[in-house]
């Protein structure tokens, strides 16, 4: 068995606890109605392969020991007992495997048969969950053959061991550091009835991951609607969903089972089969992001539904041999089972693999290595997007700047409109910000019926403003028919330097924030003489990193473009010269291809832009995606370098750059650093429109104080060097 142990891409034991990546897999063996055996062979074939690819977790179709589609041969004893046989078979031959898996299979206990699923694990019968919503309506007869789960999870005699029955039972992993490792299991139609009993193995047990054991035959128009259901429950339970479902070689005499298999994720489809190839579906899912989901919801949890009525069963991958010499028979016990009064067994259960493994063994290797622990975000298979505020697709990328659009001009429309203002200021750079902020204040205008003229854009030349910018500001502002002035602030900038005693010839901080201050009091005074007030152009980025002059471009009567990441901005802009088209649509493609910077310092002799931001605060794809996972998932510092150091090992297909291991630490190091004595910038930000799932307003999604320390999280950066 040892060909099956797989350690991971990165093929270093140990590497794969960190990130709580877990792989889970759906896969439809090829059976025979009523040949067990047969059936037998191609679930363990499954199983090897899903181990040979790292997978802790494997679901199987419901009844694929026999077949769904058996009918009254469930009645049949000779049926019964070769299942039986069949399942202690499979248990023996993956003894060595520590993988969770799901074998479907009718149990009679008494005089009923129940529709089963047993949950095993390295040679272990955890359970047998028993469906609860038999269907027995159009092409569907199972009451004629099975009886509904008992209401309670009950103990009974099976395999030569007690082991827990019912509809709503939780295995949880009882391995030092995977405790998020909590898998619940329901059957096929139990998912579409209004109240699956997989939502309470989730909020009332905390289950992580639900696995579907299904056998929903085809028809027109079920497929779309099965995924549906897959991602709408994911997403409801904050959970990792993986649907198996039955396929060839069940009986056609009615029906046609298409074997697709699912696996979603907290909404997301995470990989899924075409529909009649059976295939095996694989993916990773990150426990840790769907942590970070329920802790945030103050809604999510067991008080929407009560006390949980489900049960709990602690299970170890180590299977038997972390539990030697213990009442439990083999990690299946519970505090409510036979034989464990008082939960002494419980309390034997509990101790981590190491206790009960020589960990010099060969055995040990396999247990702790990368398979099948958390995998680290190096190792796993899924990789993050560049962009992870930006749609992957062109029409979802159109459709996400649309709605963006229309949020930035709904706000600033309720604000004029309340305020009654006709008159707006805006300091129009040539840059992207201003532009974006340009653009939502046209689509406001326009929505309240008010004539462009009432918008004011403002170019104020400093020391640093090229043509480029200047020209390209005017073109734009000509084009949308906005009034545009031309206020130079060199003059007023000088006369502040003989008041402070301040040597021009210093190119300091001083000499730049005296400039973005001087622009703020002439957008302020302006707005002032034209009874209207000043849209804020600064980004959500530039807010993160506070890379905002304190008082001058931080301020504003209302910023529009605040919880906007500088990687959309560029999307958003590029969205906007398509559907203008034209001069403007010109205008604002030179504008997207002018480096981003503040135009601080003076240009260089050929009369080019001397300060490019991205040189001084490190590439926004990259802070983006830092503050994207930091802020959104909580994610440690050392995931996310990790998580980009697999993002960003080559250049994306459109030519973006790769970055080296050492140029991420270093950038994620100021991301950092700059989050947290920037804060202060943040805790007064102006009004403005949250238009994502990520925002830094004080009011809202982030509040955190202005002095708090950054210790922790440089250390955690450091010790990564």
């Amino acid at each position: 068995m040892d060909e099956l142990f797989f350690y991971g891409p990165c093929g270093q034991a140990g590497v794969g606890a960190g990130d709580g990546f877990f792989r889970i897999a759906a896969a439809t063996p090829k059976i025979r109605v009523a040949d067990v055996a047969g059936n037998a062979a191609a679930i363990l074939e499954c199983v090897y392969a899903a181990a040979r690819e790292g997978v802790g977790a494997l679901v199987l179709p419901e009844l694929c020991l026999t077949g769904y589609t058996c009918a009254d041969l469930f009645h049949d004893r000779t049926l019964i007992r070769a299942s039986e046989v069949a399942l202690a078979g499979l248990l023996e031959d993956t003894a060595d495997v520590p993988m969770l898996f799901t074998v479907g299979l009718p149990v009679a206990v008494g005089a009923a048969v129940y529709n089963c699923v047993a949950a095993c694990c390295a040679g272990e019968l955890l359970g047998l969950t028993v469906k609860q919503h038999l269907p027995n309506y159009g092409e569907f007869y199972e009451r004629r053959w099975f009886a509904p789960a008992p209401l309670n999870v009950t103990w009974v005699p099976f395999l030569g061991a007690s082991v827990p029955l019912g509809s709503n039972i939780v295995y949880r992993c009882s391995d030092t550091g995977l405790g998020d490792i909590a898998i619940g299991v329901e059957v096929c139609e139990d998912l579409w009835v209004p109240a699956p009993p997989s939502t309470d193995m989730a909020t009332g047990q905390g289950a992580t991951v639900i696995l579907n054991a299904s056998a929903s035959s085809e028809v027109i128009g079920k497929a779309a609607y099965r995924r549906d259901l897959v991602c709408g429950q994911s997403a409801r339970l904050y959970c990792a969903y993986a649907y198996a479902n039955a396929g060839e070689g069940e009986s056609t005499t009615d029906l046609v089972f298409s074997g697709q298999n699912l696996i979603a994720e907290n909404g997301s489809l995470l990989a899924s089969t075409d529909l009649f190839t059976c295939d095996m579906v694989v993916a990773d899912v990150d426990l840790d992001r769907l942590m970070a989901e329920r802790r945030r919801s103050t809604t999510w949890g067991p008080s929407a539904l009560g006390p949980s009525c489900g049960q709990a069963v602690s299970f170890s991958f180590a299977g038997a041999a972390s539990c030697a010499g213990c009442p439990c028979e083999g990690g299946t016990a519970d505090a409510e089972s036979p034989g464990n009064a008082g939960g002494a067994a419980d309390a034997a259960c509990a101790p981590a693999l190491e206790a009960s493994v020589d960990p010099d063994s060969e055995g040990a290797a396999r247990l702790f290595g990368g398979y099948p622990l958390l995998y680290s975000a190096l190792e796993t298979s899924r990789v993050a997007p560049r962009k992870p505020f930006v749609p992957a697709g062109a029409d979802d990328l159109a459709d996400r700047c649309e709605t963006i659009f229309n949020l930035q001009a709904a706000g600033l429309k309720t604000r004029l409109a309340h305020t009654s203002t006709r008159s707006a200021v805006i300091g129009l750079s040539g840059g992207l910000d201003s532009t974006l902020a340009l653009l939502v204040t046209v689509r406001a205008f326009d929505a309240l019926g008010l004539p462009r003229t009432g918008i004011h854009a403002v170019s104020m030349p400093g020391f640093g403003t090229t043509s480029r910018t200047k020209s390209n500001a005017e073109r734009l502002a000509e084009h949308l028919g906005v009034d545009f002035r031309t206020i130079p602030i060199a003059d007023a900038v000088r006369g502040h330097f003989t008041d402070i005693g301040h040597d021009p010839a210093v190119t300091d901080v001083t000499y730049e924030n005296a400039q973005a201050r001087e622009r703020t009091q002439v957008l302020m005074d302006l707005s002032n003489e034209l009874g209207g007030f000043v849209i804020g152009t600064g980004d959500l980025s530039e807010l993160a990193l506070g890379w905002a002059t304190y008082n001058a471009d931080h301020m504003s009567m209302y910023g529009v473009n605040a919880s906007v990441p500088k990687t959309l901005v560029r999307h958003l802009v590029a969205h906007a010269a398509g559907v203008f088209g034209g001069d403007i649509a010109e205008t604002l493609r030179d504008i997207l291809d002018t480096p981003v910077s503040p135009e601080l310092l003076p240009p260089t002799g050929d009369g080019r832009i001397a300060q490019c931001t991205e040189e001084l605060v490190g590439p926004y794809e990259l802070h983006d995606f830092f503050l994207f996972h930091m802020l959104r998932f909580g994610f440690s510092p050392s995931k996310i370098y990790r998580m980009a150091r697999r993002t960003f090992a080559e250049p994306s297909a459109d030519g973006e750059p790769s970055y080296e291991p050492a140029v991420i630490l270093a950038w994620l190091r100021t991301f950092y650093r700059r989050f947290f004595a920037q804060q202060f910038k943040r805790s007064c930000l102006p009004d403005g429109p949250k238009v994502g799932s990520v925002s830094v307003s004080p009011r809202g999604d982030l509040r955190m104080p202005s002095d708090a320390s950054a210790a922790l999280w440089l250390a955690e950066v450091d010790s990564l060097e």
